[in-house]
Formats: structure tokens, sequence, C-alpha cells
């Protein structure tokens, strides 16, 4: 994708079009952004010690910030009051909001994971949920969907919740990686940093505060000398499996999918930000699903390149940009 949006940004910047404005971490002109842009369910668990528990209180209030900037619909668990747990008010609001509308819903846990040695659990006050819980609960969802699991044990997630229209995001690579997850903090940082715009579109997607997290993640075992106990994984493509960082160069996937037939990882989590620049504001709704469509289609061409002569192949990308930039690259009135 770096290489079409390159393209792109080069035709705005030498034909006198609209001039690209400053990344802020403010976020863009949230004036021209609609009531609501789809819904975050924000889920803090159980804190295990005090001293976490003022952590995760941390991430949760950073997510708010998030979500009120970005114009998202903030749901949260009340106190718990018997009869009505945090397991069955989670229970209930993933219920509600499963086709409570076409707009995106985000799903963000915060807190610890267990792993009893066949299925992992989020910690709550009280009844903890399971993995097979939220497979359940989530099954009759259409809406767009992302999971960002900021918590151990978490890897599982994936194998139970991967599907068509989904984006989960996991602090680890299966369900024995019990230790604390530290990456829940670096995911909820890079979401809102400018320094996490790959490709300098004035936004940040899921796939970029994944990529940064991740190295940041790393960095901290490194630095302290440690043995690395959380891995983590996005899975956008439906295949159960999920994908490390390092398997991308920049935001462009470098590792073939595991499974034949299906595209890397990282192209949907590419489509998904909680702040939208100016730009992304622009662009209606078909607009917007033409330009992902498109993007779609690039990524798989790209995928088959070995199919084609040099000649073939740069024919069909060229017919694919210039429907694209037709869509980004809106000339000043």
């Amino acid at each position: 994708m770096t290489l079409y949006r390159w393209f792109i940004s080069s035709i705005v910047l030498f034909s006198g079009l609209v001039p690209r404005p400053g990344f802020s971490q403010e976020g863009a002109d949230t004036a021209k952004l609609p009531e609501t842009r789809g819904s975050l369910l924000l889920v803090v668990g159980a804190e295990g010690t005090p001293e976490l528990g003022a952590l995760f209180r941390d991430w949760a209030s950073q997510w708010q910030t998030l979500a009120e900037k970005g114009h998202l619909d903030l749901i949260q668990l009340k106190q718990a009051e018997p009869p009505l747990s945090d397991h069955d008010q989670l229970r209930d609001l993933l219920r509600q909001q499963a086709n409570a509308s076409d707009r995106p819903l985000w799903l963000v846990l915060i807190g610890h994971g267990t792993f009893d040695g066949r299925n992992s659990k989020f910690n709550l006050r009280g009844e903890d949920v399971t993995t097979d819980e939220l497979q359940s609960w989530l099954a009759p969802a259409k809406r767009p969907l992302a999971i960002i699991a900021a918590c151990s044990s978490s890897g599982q997630l994936i194998e139970a919740l991967s599907g068509p229209g989904r984006v989960i995001v996991s602090s680890t690579k299966n369900a024995a990686e019990v230790n604390f997850a530290h990456f829940g903090g670096y995911f909820t940082a890079a979401m809102g940093a400018p320094a996490s715009d790959l490709d300098k579109d004035e936004q940040v997607s899921l796939l970029e505060a994944f990529l940064r997290a991740s190295r940041q993640t790393r960095d901290f075992y490194e630095a302290d000398g440690r043995l690395e106990t959380e891995h983590p994984l996005l899975d956008d493509n439906g295949d159960s499996l999920g994908t490390r960082s390092t398997a991308f160069r920049g935001i462009t996937p470098i590792d073939d999918p595991q499974q034949a037939g299906t595209m890397p990882d990282g192209l949907l989590a590419h489509q998904w930000h909680l702040l939208p620049s100016t730009n992304e504001q622009n662009l209606t709704s078909e607009q917007r699903h033409q330009r992902d469509g498109l993007e779609r289609q690039i990524a798989r061409l790209r995928s088959r390149r070995s199919d084609f002569t040099e000649d073939a192949y740069y024919r069909e990308l060229e017919i694919l940009l210039v429907q694209l930039a037709e869509i980004l690259v809106q000339k000043s009135p």
C-alpha cells in the first residue's frame, strides 16, 4: 500500500491540489465528524493489585479520550450491583450491540487473562468470562468489529473470534502466555501518537498502532534484559491464525499467508482509524466504500504479481491507481 499511497500523495503535492494539513495528536477537525461513527465498549477487568488497578484506569482514561475525540459512543460496565454482575452486564451489552448498527463496534478488554489448560478467561470482578462465552455472544454480530485484547492469555481469542469484517489484536500469541501483558499500554498510547503514522496520511490505523506497540514491547524486554513473555498478534483476514509484527516491512506484509487463497493480514486493520484525518472525513460513505474496495483489489493484484508479465501487471495496477486517485484527490474549490 505504501507504493500507491505515495503515488497519490505525489499527485496531490505536484498538481496544486489540496495541501496536506499537519498531523496533530489532538485529532483532525472533529466538527466535521458525524454525530456518531460507531461504538466503543470499554471493559476494565479485575485489577489484581492496587498498582495494576491504577495502571488499567490510566489506559481506560486514554481510550475514553480517544472515543470522545473520534465521536464514538462510549459504553462501559457499571459498578456491579446484585444480581447483575460484570459477567452478565458484558453478556447483555454484547448481545445488544451485536447488530445495533451497521457502524463499527470496538471492543477493548483491559486487565488480566488466565488459562486453565483448555480455555482462556478474561478476569472480571466476580465471575470471569471465557473465550467460549465471548465466541457465543459475538456469533450473531454482523457489524464491523475490532477487538483489542490488552491482557495476558489473549491469543486464543484470535482462533475463537476471527471472521470476515473483524480485526483482532491480541497481546499474546496463545493462551499459555499468562504473565502480565505490557503490550496493552503501548498499544493504547500508540493509537493517539503521531509517531505511529507510518504512511504519513495524518491518521493512525489499527495496523500502525499494532506495529509500533509490538516494537516497543520487544524493546522493553530487551532493555530490561528479560525473555519476552508476550508476542502480540493481529488477525484481519479471517483465517484464525494471526500474524506477528515482524511479518511486515513498514505497513506492507512480506510473508505469504499461512493458508492458501487468503490475503495477508493487515489490509483491513489499516482501514480502521479512531481519529480520522481531515481528508478521510471529506470522503462520503460511498467514496470510502469504493476506496476500501479498490485497496483490496490492489492488494490482491500485488499478491498475484507472478501470474502477470511485467507490462500486464503495471497496466492493471495503473487502472486501479487512477480509479483510486479519482476518489481521493479532490480539487480546491
